[in-house]
């Protein structure tokens, strides 16, 4: 069994070593989780859509349903616990420390630099959820229409996915209503 200092510990490393939060998690959640064991590899798309519907920040929510699906509710609040701490410190300190420094031409060269990584780390584990979720031509005509949509023509997501509920709603329903005629 998994214990409350390893959820609280592999969260709080996954805060302390991220750059640009929310999705730039992804990669090292990802990899911490499944290498551990904790979820599968196919789960792990279902965690990322469940904390992308939910209300609030992304890494907090999927540090949420991790914990819960290890441990229940306390393991929430360790797994929650341990990813913000890092945050909240580092914050802190920078307050502190940093306050005269924020025109300084070094760190913004510095964070200026950083700026592709943070791209990268967030499209990379993308491409690989992209490439593990869409198993027909037609998801990945969805998802091509999708980031068009939302990236090119700046189309409000709420919009798609309220489309994508009535759509797979409808479909559903269809396919149900056949399957009880064939049935009969």
């Amino acid at each position: 069994m998994v214990t409350y200092w390893q959820i609280f510990m592999i969260f709080f490393k996954i805060g302390a070593f991220t750059i640009g939060g929310g999705m730039a998690m992804i990669p090292l959640i990802q990899s911490e989780i499944v290498k551990r064991g904790w979820l599968k590899e196919d789960d792990f798309p279902d965690i990322i859509a469940l904390s992308q519907s939910a209300p609030g920040l992304l890494a907090v929510n999927i540090a949420i349903f991790t914990g819960y699906r290890l441990r229940k509710t306390k393991g929430s609040i360790v797994a929650t616990i341990g990813s913000v701490l890092p945050s909240i410190v580092i914050i802190l300190l920078i307050a502190m420390l940093f306050t005269g420094y924020q025109d300084n031409p070094t760190i913004i060269r510095i964070f200026k630099g950083i700026r592709p990584v943070v791209v990268a780390l967030i499209a990379v584990p993308m491409l690989q959820m992209a490439r593990k979720s869409n198993r027909h031509w037609w998801s990945y005509l969805i998802s091509a229409a999708v980031l068009c949509l939302v990236g090119l023509l700046k189309f409000s997501p709420i919009y798609i996915l309220i489309v994508v509920i009535v759509v797979s709603f409808t479909v559903a329903r269809y396919n149900s209503s056949r399957k009880r005629r064939e049935d009969r």
